[in-house]
Parts: structure tokens; sequence; C-alpha cells
């Protein structure tokens, strides 16, 4: 499994929040941090690509929102603010050395944190981010390759992966708050301690769930079923309104 990742940008105290408060980030130790986060994916069992790409825009470390990595496709997102509308831009040359690419075009806006793959189903959240017309486009591509959409309202977060994450046996962890349960239909869903509104971002690795180490009752949780779970410290990025899924892009290398 490849995992792209960019360092964080000397400007992320301005980057955007929506559903978080203003809180100063310590751009020092965020650096710190993501370098722990790296190392843990790698002994994971991830490639680690790491990329300087974007620096001058303050969400650049935020990587995942910019692409959805397909195993036959690499599709170029459309940022839902302006402010990172360039980022798919300089990570595509990376992008072009795995998969063929293709884009979506503004106005039209979506972005990969609203993308949850399991399987051939696309789950995308319909969010203050990605729009009904985002998804159609997203669909459009997709479909091509025997992929089916399945939009999930979202409300109260984001994107749809700060509420919904896919756990190695196809499990949702969830933020029953945050979601329209009637879109997962089928799923067998695992509710996140209430106490822990963000606990349902995680990231799977090669069979390892990858969470904050804050998130200390959903790692118990998680633990006790039996999922092999890493924590990492990721404070800094949850100051950005950022979670683990949010500073990787991880596809396979090649299909």
């Amino acid at each position: 499994m490849i995992a792209l990742t960019h360092q964080p940008s000397p400007r992320m105290q301005s980057c955007q929040r929506t559903f978080v408060p203003d809180a100063k980030i310590d751009v020092a130790l965020a650096h710190r941090q993501h370098a722990d986060y790296c190392q843990a994916l790698s002994e994971c069992g991830a490639v680690v690509r790491t990329l300087n790409v974007n620096s001058q825009f303050p969400d650049c470390t935020f990587i995942e929102d910019t692409a959805v990595v397909l195993d036959e496709v690499a599709i170029l997102c459309s940022m839902g603010t302006a402010s990172r509308q360039a980022e798919p831009a300089g990570i595509e040359p990376v992008l072009r050395e795995y998969r063929a690419v293709e884009r979506i075009l503004p106005p039209t806006t979506l972005e990969g944190g609203d993308v949850l793959r399991i399987g051939r189903r696309l789950l995308v959240g319909e969010s203050s981010r990605t729009h009904n017309a985002g998804i159609s486009a997203l669909e459009s591509i997709a479909a091509r390759f025997g992929y089916q959409v399945t939009p999930v309202p979202v409300c109260g977060s984001l994107h749809l992966k700060t509420a919904c994450t896919a756990l190695p046996d196809s499990r949702l962890l969830v933020n029953p708050i945050w979601l329209d349960l009637s879109a997962l239909s089928g799923y067998d869903l695992l509710p996140v301690p209430p106490s822990e509104p963000f606990g349902a971002n995680l990231c799977l690795i090669e069979g390892n769930v990858l969470l904050p180490d804050a998130h200390r009752q959903t790692a118990d949780l998680l633990t006790s079923r039996g999922y092999n779970v890493r924590a990492v410290d990721i404070s800094e990025f949850a100051k950005a309104e950022g979670g683990v899924t949010c500073l990787s892009l991880l596809f396979s290398e090649g299909m």
C-alpha cells in the first residue's frame, strides 16, 4: 500500500475551520506529530511518500481531500473552499506515477474526505464541501469501472469520514448524530462513545486500525472487539479539524 502524505504548511494557523473553534496551532509540534504519524503508517506496512509541493496553502497537509484514488484511476477533486482550489494540481504529477488521472472541475465541488470506499461501493457525503453535482460527477467516472455510488447526507461535521469510517470487517464506525443513517441501511454500525464525537475517524492500513490517542474510549471499544488498534497523537491537526484519514492518500501500488 502507498501512503502519500504532505508536510504541514508554515501557514497552518490560517487553515479553514467550519465546526471547530479557532485555536493556536503549534506548527513545530505538528511537524513532529506528522513524522510520528508517517512512522506509524510505515510500521503498519505502508510505503510512505511525504510531499512538500503545496506548502504555501495552509491546509495542504490534509492531502486526502485532493483526490479519490481507485484501483483503476485517480480522480482529482474540486475543492469546496477557494483557498484550497490549487492543491490538487500540485499532487497530480505524483498521482500520474501510479494511475491515469481524471478531474472533477469547478464550480462542481467534491472533496476526498467525503468518499469512503468499501469494496466496489463508494459512500459519498453530501456535506458543506461536497455537493450533489460533485457526487454525480464522481459517479459518472467511477461507474465506468464498476463502482456503485451511494450519497450519505452529513450534518454537524466537515466530511463523511469525520463521522463514518470502515473497520477491517466492513463494519462501519459511526457518530450517528452527524449522519442520515437511513443511507447506511444494510451495514452493521458500531456507534462511537457519545463523549468522543470525533472518534469515528480512523485509518485502516493492512488490517490495522489507526486512530488518535485522544479517543481512548473508542480505542478500548475497538480493542475489546478484537481489532488491532494503534494510537497516534494528532492534537495539532485536530485543532485544524483534521483526523487520521485526512493526513494521507492510501491506495494500492498498482493493478
